[in-house]
């Protein structure tokens, strides 16, 4: 493919790239201000290359952000709009808590109601262990006072959803080029936009680049000459000067390698993905031991895509110098950070705490499966959706990534000059005036 000038230039073919692309020369034929024609995505390596093409593909609206909450009702409902293509499971999802979080998972099925999104609430430690029966006769789960069941929801499988996103993109005239890297940028003399993306390929001629690349955010954040540090006010009015704009936490997940129809709910059908969040005491499902004695959590799902059972535990923050592993996050130069052992016997021991038909299961654990690695977070743990250098729009998606499909609809909505109040709350202004987004205590940064 030759890679001639185009209007937009989109990097990354993963959920953002690819959901941008679409709907973009969408509103572009709609409106009658061009064709899919000008939109050029490129990406280093491949379709679903790097983080969407190893995601466990939840889509959960589950969140005690109210800004958040209202952005995920928005995806599902893209999810929603063509299930087949995006190759979705709308099975549900269930946030089920200790006290702790009683409280405030209390507070987003409130706010759920609000917005119209559908989901039953249940509080008690009795009664949330009758619900749970009434799915599966072998929970065993301890510590539980609320189970939050969305009744909408699910998940989608990583690489079958990409390749049903590129299909349509293509079928509106996006071009789609693979194998190709971006070096850097080039800028109008009298101005600091971008007016053309250097790649290995060539330098392509744009008038508009779009940033879509997940956990390597960092590496275009610095080929833009944007600040490393930045001050951050907090919610008592004090401002925090010098904070690294990004860090990395390590995400662990994957598969228990059983037969996913083995995890079918009492009445044979396929379960609502599950979460777990415990202060119960973690014993060891091979020698009794306790584990940890502290706030944990893990999700899980039957997944044929994945041939098994699939999920991952809260994780852990990466205590290194974000500068030695922004080149590639998930490539040959960076830290290894393959689950090992300690995840394999916690994750398998979480299985076992929550329900008996896993007990003993931990040597079915698929150890090559690829799933979980790095994710690229902001000083709040919440994306970023803005412009910079003028022309240049990045998504840096905080690793909320995978699930957030309708992102991409809003930011072609805000190309073509309509902005959206659903991405207001996300713009990087928000760290200087003090509009951070509210913190759970959820053992996941992220919710």
């Amino acid at each position: 493919m030759t890679l001639s000038a185009a209007k937009y230039v989109i990097i990354g073919a993963g959920i953002h790239g690819l959901s941008t692309a679409y709907h973009l020369a969408q509103q572009l034929k709609a409106t009658g201000r061009g064709t899919g024609a000008d939109v050029l995505v490129i990406d280093k390596a491949g379709i679903g290359a790097g983080a969407s093409g190893i995601a466990c593909g939840v889509v959960r609206n589950n969140y005690y952000q109210p800004a958040m909450r209202e952005l995920m009702a928005h995806s599902v409902g893209v999810w929603e709009s063509d299930p087949k293509a995006y190759s979705y499971h709308p099975v549900g999802y269930m946030q089920i808590s200790a006290e702790v979080m009683h409280e405030q998972v209390g507070t987003i099925y409130e706010q759920q109601k609000l917005i119209g999104y559908e989901s039953e609430f249940i509080e008690g430690t009795d009664d949330c262990q009758k619900y749970m029966m009434g799915l599966f006769d072998d929970w065993q789960a301890k510590g539980i006072t609320s189970v939050l069941h969305e009744k909408r929801g699910g998940y989608a499988n990583n690489t079958a959803s990409l390749y049903g996103l590129a299909g349509k993109a293509e079928a509106e005239g996006v071009r789609i080029a693979t194998g190709v890297e971006v070096k850097g940028f080039e800028y109008g003399s009298n101005s600091g936009s971008v007016t053309g993306v250097i790649t290995n390929k060539g330098t392509i001629p744009c008038e508009t680049v779009v940033v879509g690349a997940g956990p390597w955010v960092l590496k275009f954040w610095e080929m833009l000459d944007l600040p490393k540090a930045i001050s951050v006010k907090g919610a008592d009015g004090t401002v925090h000067d010098d904070v690294p704009m990004w860090k990395f936490w390590c995400l662990e997940e994957g598969t228990l390698g059983v037969d996913p129809d083995m995890h079918k709910t009492n009445d044979g059908r396929m379960p609502p993905v599950i979460h777990v969040d415990t202060d119960a005491p973690l014993y060891s499902d091979v020698d009794g031991s306790v584990i940890t004695d502290k706030l944990w959590g893990l999700y899980y799902k039957p997944d044929f895509n994945f041939g098994g059972i699939q999920g991952g535990a809260s994780p852990y923050k990466v205590d290194q110098d974000p500068d030695q592993i922004a080149i590639d996050p998930y490539g040959p130069d960076s830290p290894d950070f393959i689950v090992g052992d300690n995840f394999i016997h916690m994750w398998c021991s979480m299985l076992a705490h929550c329900q008996k038909r896993f007990e003993g299961k931990i040597s079915a654990y698929k150890h090559k499966e690829k799933s979980g690695g790095l994710g690229c977070f902001t000083p709040d743990n919440f994306p970023v959706f803005d412009t910079f250098r003028e022309n240049v729009y990045i998504i840096a998606d905080s690793n909320h990534g995978y699930k957030m499909i309708g992102v991409g609809k809003l930011v072609a909505q805000e190309l073509m000059g309509e902005k959206s109040k659903l991405l207001e709350p996300f713009r990087f202004e928000r760290f200087a005036k003090g509009e951070l987004h509210p913190t759970s205590n959820s053992p996941f940064p992220w919710s």
